[in-house]
C-alpha cells in the first residue's frame, strides 16, 4: 500500500483543526475582537476550511479519486494565490498568516502529482 492516503490525511490535520477552531471561535483563537458581522464571515470561510478537510480525508480514502482530489486541489491553490496576491496589496502578513501558504501552494500541489504518479 502507497503512504499517499496517509500523507493526505496528515494535511487534513491543518484545514480540520483550524476549520474546526475558527468555526467554533469565529477568530476568537486569535483574539481579534470582532465585530458580530465580521465574526459570521470568519465562522462562514471557517466552515468551508473544515469542509476542505473533510473532503481531503473522503479522497484519502479513494486515492485513485483524480476528479475530487483535482477540485480539492484547485480550491486551495486558488486561495493560495489569493493570499499571496494579498501580499502585495495589504502587506505581509504575520507569520501566523504566512505558513498556510506553504500547504497552499506547495504540499498540496505535490500530493496532487503525486496522486497522478499512482496511475
Amino acid at each position: 500500500m502507497t503512504l499517499f492516503p496517509w500523507a493526505v490525511r496528515a494535511a487534513c490535520l491543518v484545514p480540520l483543526l483550524a476549520g474546526g477552531a475558527g468555526a467554533l471561535t469565529g477568530f476568537g483563537f486569535l483574539d481579534t475582537g470582532l465585530p458580530p458581522a465580521a465574526d459570521s464571515h470568519a465562522r462562514y470561510l471557517s466552515g468551508l476550511l473544515l469542509g476542505i478537510g473533510l473532503l481531503g480525508l473522503w479522497c484519502a480514502q479513494r486515492p485513485r479519486e483524480r476528479i475530487a482530489f483535482s477540485a480539492l486541489t484547485f480550491i486551495v491553490v486558488v486561495g493560495g494565490v489569493a493570499r499571496l496576491a494579498g501580499w502585495g496589496l495589504a502587506g505581509v502578513p504575520p507569520l501566523s498568516q504566512q505558513l498556510p501558504l506553504i500547504m497552499e501552494l506547495g504540499v498540496v500541489p505535490a500530493l496532487w502529482l503525486w496522486q497522478r504518479r499512482l496511475g
